[in-house]
């Protein structure tokens, strides 16, 4: 494994669900609050503030019940209704230079949507249990809630 390739990793899913649905999904805070986090976390609907515009922000908070509070936020870059979301991805609050960019892109197959999930700048691999790992639980709990 390179340099670069501990730095990025990439998810690729199909949703049985149309592109606006995943558009959606990604851009209603009613919506995002239902799945943006991991199997057996919890994001409450009130911490979940979306402004999806390029230079806009988002904030939420997951919450495991066992313990722990893990805020998250980043300002958006770009934003193509309704194939593509560049994003950063942080702490609230962290310098956001610097920070690891999200690109989200949503290929319309008709009723189905293929979404790739890519982060660069941030590490992550299948069984790191934890930001790999999290993420791919998260659209796990996505696609329950489409079902």
């Amino acid at each position: 494994m390179t340099e670069t390739d501990q730095k990025t990793f990439t998810i690729t899913r199909i949703f049985d669900a149309p592109r606006a649905a995943i558009w959606h999904a990604w851009t209603d805070p009613d919506e995002a609050a239902a799945w943006w986090h991991p199997e057996g976390v919890v994001t409450p609907r009130d911490s979940v503030e979306l402004d999806v515009r390029p230079g806009g922000s988002y904030r939420y908070t997951m919450i495991d019940p066992k313990g722990g509070k893990y805020p998250t936020g980043g300002v958006y870059h770009e934003v193509v209704e309704p194939e593509r979301l560049v994003f950063t991805w942080a702490d609230p609050g962290d310098p956001q230079d610097g920070a690891p960019v999200v690109t989200v892109t949503l290929e319309d197959l008709g009723e189905r949507t293929r979404m790739v999930f890519h982060v660069d700048g941030h590490g992550g691999q299948p069984g790191d249990e934890s930001v790999y790992d999290g993420w791919d639980s998260a659209f796990d709990v996505l696609t329950r809630h489409l079902a």
